[in-house]
C-alpha cells in the first residue's frame, strides 16, 4: 500500500467508535494527534448502543473492580453540555437460593431477608426466593449521552473522526503502520485495537498473533407495563444469572443475561428468547407486561481468563490492545482511558522499564499474559 497525498498524520490511530475507543479519544484528545475510524456510519452502534446502563461496583474480579471504583469516581461528578448529569444512584439486587446468593454476593453487598427484599422492591413473589444481597454503591448512566459525552470532548481537543470507514489494509513503515481504513489512509506511529468482537479479526489484517478474545451473546428488550414500576426499585437479577430486569421510562428492562458464544456478527434476538425471559421472571415477580417495545442482542467480549486487555502486544510494534472488557465496558472505561493515554503517551517499552509508574491492575490486563499462555 503506497503513501498518498490525502494520507493523515498521526500518533495514534484508534479503531472502533465504542465506549473504549471513544473514551481513548477523549482522553488524548489535545495530548497527541488522533484519529478515531470505525466500520459503521455512526459512533457506539453495535455493543455500546446495547448496553444495561448499570454500574456495579461489585461486579467482576479485582481488577474490574479497581477499575469500575476509577470510573465512578469520575462519572459521579460528570454532567453533559445541557448540565445533565452522566450518572445517578441505582440500587442493584440479587435473588435466589441461601447457597446461590452466597456464591454470588461480593463484598460490599448487604445481605437480606426475603421480608426486606420485598419491602424495597413489591414486585417480588413471596416466597419465591430463600436470600437476597443488596448493593447500595451502584449507579445507572445514560449510554448514549456518555457515547455523546466522549465524542464531543474528543472533536474540541482535535481528534479527526472517519465513520463508514472498515480498516481494510495494514502494512508496517518504519516506526509505524500505514492504514487503509474506507477511502482514508494513516501513517500511525501507534495504532489502538478498540475493535470489540472484531479485535482479533483486526489483529490478523495486522499480522499480529489473535489473543483468543470470544464474543459472547448477550439480549435484552424493553416492555411495557400496565403499571409503572416504582424508579426507586432496585435492579434486580437472578443469582443464578438466568434474568434481571430493572425500571425503565418505556416500562422494564428485561434479560435472560444469557452468555453464548457467538462469531462477530450484528447481533440480533432469536424469536421466543424474550417471552421465554418474560415467563421465567415472572416465577420471581409480578410484572404486568403489555408488550415488547424494543429487543435487541449485543456482543460482550472476552479472553478466557475474563479479564480485559489493555496494552501494547508484545511482538506487534506499536500494536495496542484495548479490547476484552466484557459485560465491564462502560463501568471500566473512563479508567482504562486513563490508563491506555497514560502508556500510549510513555511508549512501548514503558510497562517494563520502569520509566512510567504501572499499577497492578495495569499488569493484570497486559496482553503478554495470554500470548504467553498460548
Amino acid at each position: 500500500m503506497a503513501t498518498t497525498d490525502s494520507t493523515h498524520d498521526v500518533d495514534v490511530l484508534i479503531v472502533g467508535g465504542g465506549i473504549a475507543g471513544l473514551s481513548l479519544a477523549s482522553e488524548l484528545a489535545g495530548k497527541c494527534r488522533v484519529a478515531l475510524v470505525e466500520a459503521e456510519p455512526s459512533l457506539g452502534y453495535h455493543t455500546s448502543s446495547r448496553s444495561a446502563q448499570q454500574l456495579i461496583p461489585s461486579y467482576g474480579p479485582p481488577p474490574v473492580q479497581e477499575l469500575t471504583r476509577r470510573t465512578l469516581a469520575t462519572l459521579r461528578d460528570a454532567v453533559d453540555d445541557d448540565g445533565r448529569r452522566l450518572a445517578w444512584p441505582s440500587r442493584f439486587m440479587l435473588i435466589g437460593s441461601r447457597a446461590e446468593v452466597a456464591a454470588e454476593a461480593h463484598v460490599g453487598m448487604r445481605h437480606l431477608a426475603p421480608g426486606e427484599a420485598r419491602a424495597l422492591a413489591p414486585v417480588l413473589r413471596d416466597g419465591a426466593f430463600e436470600a437476597a444481597a443488596l448493593d447500595t454503591d451502584s449507579v445507572r448512566t445514560d449510554a448514549l449521552a456518555l457515547l455523546a459525552h466522549h465524542e464531543v470532548r474528543a472533536r474540541a481537543g482535535g481528534v479527526e473522526f472517519h465513520l463508514g470507514s472498515p480498516v481494510h489494509t495494514a502494512q508496517r513503515i518504519g516506526a509505524g503502520w500505514l492504514v487503509g481504513a474506507g477511502a482514508e489512509g494513516f501513517h500511525a506511529t501507534n495504532v489502538v485495537n478498540a475493535a470489540g468482537a472484531w479485535a482479533d479479526d483486526l489483529a490478523i489484517l495486522f499480522g499480529v498473533e489473535r489473543l483468543g478474545l470470544q464474543p459472547y451473546r448477550r439480549t435484552a428488550a424493553l416492555v411495557s407495563l400496565a403499571e409503572p414500576l416504582d424508579p426507586e426499585t432496585p435492579m434486580i437479577a437472578a443469582a443464578d444469572d438466568s434474568w434481571y430486569f430493572r425500571p425503565d421510562e418505556a416500562g422494564a428492562l428485561v434479560s435472560p443475561s444469557e452468555t453464548e458464544p457467538s462469531r462477530a456478527e450484528d447481533a440480533v434476538p432469536r424469536p421466543g428468547d424474550i417471552e421465554r425471559t418474560l415467563e421465567l421472571i415472572a416465577r420471581f415477580a409480578e410484572l404486568p407486561v403489555t408488550g415488547i417495545v424494543r429487543a435487541w442482542t449485543g456482543l460482550r467480549t472476552s479472553p478466557a481468563d475474563g479479564l480485559p486487555v489493555l496494552g501494547f502486544d508484545p511482538e506487534g510494534p506499536g500494536f495496542f490492545w484495548l479490547a476484552g472488557q466484557g459485560g465491564y465496558g462502560f463501568q471500566t472505561s473512563t479508567a482504562m482511558a486513563e490508563d491506555a493515554a497514560g502508556q500510549l503517551l510513555a511508549g512501548p517499552d514503558a510497562l517494563r522499564s520502569g520509566a512510567r509508574p504501572v499499577s497492578e491492575t495495569e499488569r493484570a490486563l497486559d496482553p503478554h499474559r495470554l500470548s504467553v499462555r498460548r
